[in-house]
């Protein structure tokens, strides 16, 4: 199948990035997020890189400004993207972490993406801000279940990665 981009959600603390990891056992993975860029600028005004309710309301703040003027995350995804597609090299999967629904949908009508929800039944919902408050309003491709073990979402990830890349079931 070739290389497959993934835009991948959940609510914080689902263990999405564990996902990403554990997916990198099995296959070479790249991942990056909407919010990499708003985390640097962020970082240069004092943060301290603690994602509590307030500086998580303070990142969807920041997104949406750099979204509403300059379309910054779309844009940078779609360089990493191009990238990623040039890239002959040994990377696989791009997994692009991403929130916001409308954001989702136009990153799939503009690269052809798949998308992946991380679902943990153990983790408290957040509702401080817009971005994590509305993770599960989107149709997504694919769910993972993470709310039982790590080796079972190892199990999950290898067999996401077979699925992704080799069509199996």
């Amino acid at each position: 199948m070739g290389k497959q981009i993934i835009i991948i959600n959940g609510s914080p603390q689902s263990g999405k990035d564990t996902f990403c990891d554990m997916c990198s056992k099995f296959t070479n993975t790249l991942s990056i997020s909407t919010v990499d860029m708003v985390k640097e600028a962020y970082g240069l005004l004092g943060w301290d890189g603690k994602k509590t309710e307030v500086h998580r309301k303070a990142l969807s703040d920041i997104k949406d400004i750099a979204t509403k003027n300059l379309d910054h995350p779309y844009m940078y995804i779609k360089d990493t993207v191009e990238q990623f597609n040039r890239d002959k090299q040994e990377k696989n999967i791009l997994f692009i972490h991403s929130r916001e629904p409308d954001e989702i949908s136009r990153f799939v009508k503009s690269f052809g993406c798949k998308t992946l929800f991380i679902k943990n039944e153990n983790i408290k919902r957040v509702t401080s801000n817009h971005a994590d408050s509305n993770v599960e309003n989107y149709q997504y491709d694919y769910m993972i279940d993470n709310s039982g073990s790590l080796d079972n979402l190892e199990l999950l990830a290898k067999q996401f990665v077979n699925t992704i890349l080799k069509g199996d079931q």
